[in-house]
């Protein structure tokens, strides 16, 4: 018989706190923005990742999301304001910050 192998899970106070925000721009843009502006230990502090909408968002909402050039991005809480202002310097908009992924959906 094959013993059930337990998944490892973090305790919530152990998990990083994100926050998760829409952006108008490519990934590539938004990158190179937080780069020039906190450089490289910045970059790495604030942990960036872009968000994989495959699982995150019903279909209908990512195919709109795609069509008008919004990405999903994250980034630590400690640095969203360094955040905000390397984008803000590029001058890419920061369209909507939560703190889940559900948050991001448009109200109705």
């Amino acid at each position: 018989m094959a013993k059930k192998i337990k998944k490892l899970r973090l305790k919530p106070s152990a998990r990083d706190k994100r926050r998760y925000f829409l952006v108008k721009g490519t990934n590539a843009k938004v990158k190179s923005a937080i780069l020039e502006y906190i450089g490289v230990l910045g970059f790495a502090k604030s942990a960036y990742m872009k968000v994989n909408e495959n699982r995150t968002q019903n279909s209908e909402l990512r195919t709109q999301n795609r069509k008008r050039g919004f990405i999903v991005g994250s980034c630590l809480v400690k640095s969203l304001n360094d955040v905000r202002a390397a984008l803000a310097l590029a001058g890419i908009k920061i369209e909507r910050v939560s703190g889940t992924l559900k948050g991001l959906r448009p109200s109705h």
